[in-house]
């Protein structure tokens, strides 16, 4: 038996090694990816794209009871308990005016480019019983987020999904006037370019592998809109936080991912221009991957409680 991930979130479910037995038992399919290791444990080879996708399927159906999850080859496959664990830290942030984590439909969350996958909102409500709305700019992954819902109709009322039109605005076209959320999420576009995108599975396969591999394998899959965007990670949290002043008294929590450390100290900057009245970095790791939460509001502290 592996150690337990202690990296992960306290209340992350997966912090303990996969019972693939049990998982098994969900998802039948998923044993003819199983092998033992050298280590004498069973596991899959991540770099093989249809073993991940199963594995995802096994845990949110038994995690989680999401029923006949699926996506498309061309979609991201995200790791779940590195995805789970943004939801975690997000329930700690909202316990800053409340004795204990809300959990019930009064906290509102915004998912920003939730993807054919729809896993942030499916975990945050599967966890906390909060209301969700996903937004993308691509039509066809909304189309699979559906159907997702429809095969899981007993919190599908609690997740609604909505088209982004326009891919040069984040909340515009998204947000009416009468709107309020606890919190938006997102987990931006890393990359700047197309060759660029590749480039990073290529070493992320390498990397699964330990070995060379001849073909660019996009490891989780991934679209355009999923991958990269022009100016990467920065251009797109940038545009976030400007845009995020528009709408300041509509959501109490913004919050987004940063892969890369080195853009904080721009994006801080970026935000003490446009007056969020705090800003806070929370840090993230799942193995040998660090990654962080940069959070900011634009209401002051004594204000917050009206929100819940």
């Amino acid at each position: 038996m592996t150690a337990e991930k202690s990296t992960l979130h306290p209340r992350n479910l997966h912090r303990n090694s996969y019972d693939f037995e049990l998982l098994i038992s969900c998802v039948p399919e998923l044993k003819h990816y199983v092998f033992i290791n050298s280590y004498g444990t069973p596991t899959i080879n991540f770099s093989i794209p249809k073993a991940v996708k199963l594995l995802n399927k096994a845990l949110l159906q038994h995690f989680y009871a999401v029923k006949n999850w699926d996506i498309s080859d061309q979609n991201l496959c995200p790791p779940i308990p590195g995805r789970a664990d943004y939801i975690h830290y997000l329930a700690d942030l909202l316990t800053e005016n409340t004795e204990e984590i809300p959990k019930d439909l009064s906290i509102k969350g915004l998912d920003i480019g939730t993807g054919a996958n729809l896993v942030y909102p499916l975990i945050a409500h599967q966890s906390y019983g909060w209301e969700m709305l996903g937004t993308d700019i691509n039509q066809k992954s909304l189309e699979n987020a559906q159907k997702i819902l429809d095969d899981n109709p007993d919190f599908s009322s609690q997740i609604q999904l909505k088209f982004q039109p326009d891919s040069n605005f984040i909340f515009k076209n998204i947000l009416s006037s009468d709107n309020r959320f606890t919190f938006s999420m997102c987990n931006p576009p890393f990359h700047d370019s197309e060759e660029s995108a590749m480039k990073g599975n290529l070493r992320k396969t390498k990397n699964l592998k330990k070995s060379k591999t001849p073909k660019n394998n996009l490891n989780f899959g991934g679209q355009q809109s999923e991958l990269w965007c022009e100016g990467g990670e920065l251009a797109f949290i940038s545009k976030m936080i400007e845009e995020s002043a528009l709408f300041s008294s509509q959501i109490l929590w913004f919050t987004c991912l940063v892969s890369k450390q080195e853009n904080l100290f721009k994006l801080t900057s970026l935000l003490n221009k446009v007056k969020a009245v705090e800003v806070k970095t929370i840090d993230m790791a799942q193995g040998q991957k660090i990654s962080r939460i940069l959070a900011w509001t634009f209401v002051p502290k004594e204000k917050r409680k009206d929100w819940f």
